[in-house]
């Protein structure tokens, strides 16, 4: 959920929110997301912090507008969150934890011995 008192800006929240949202099918292509105010009601946030978070997607072609009817999903948009998230995030994480490897001294095998049982502990949820 939204963090106000975390490091990460409101708006960027708001976008990954939206943008997991699609990943999970809460929204699919041509859907209408939600609008600045229901996000601000929703999260008890600034219209125009939810506004920025709205634009962050559309600038990324996530989202598009219709004058005076709100933002609507892309097409392309579970493609594009989905390059986003292996290219940047996804490679961010698997960079620290080979970082945090390194220091303890924990081998390749080892590392993915562990990383095997997290995707078979992930799947068991």
């Amino acid at each position: 959920m939204i963090d106000p008192s975390g490091g990460r800006p409101i708006y960027i929240q708001i976008a990954e929110w939206i943008e997991t949202e699609i990943l999970n099918d809460n929204f699919k292509a041509d859907d209408k997301v939600y609008s600045q105010y229901q996000l601000a009601e929703m999260f008890t946030i600034n219209p125009a912090t939810a506004a920025k978070g709205l634009n962050v997607l559309t600038d990324e072609n996530i989202l598009y507008g219709k004058r005076g009817l709100g933002k609507f999903v892309t097409t392309e948009a579970k493609a594009i969150i989905t390059d986003k998230r292996k290219n940047e995030k996804l490679k961010g994480l698997l960079t620290e934890v080979a970082l945090e490897a390194k220091r303890l001294q924990v081998g390749e095998g080892e590392l993915t011995e562990m990383l095997q049982q997290a995707i078979t502990d992930v799947k068991g949820d």
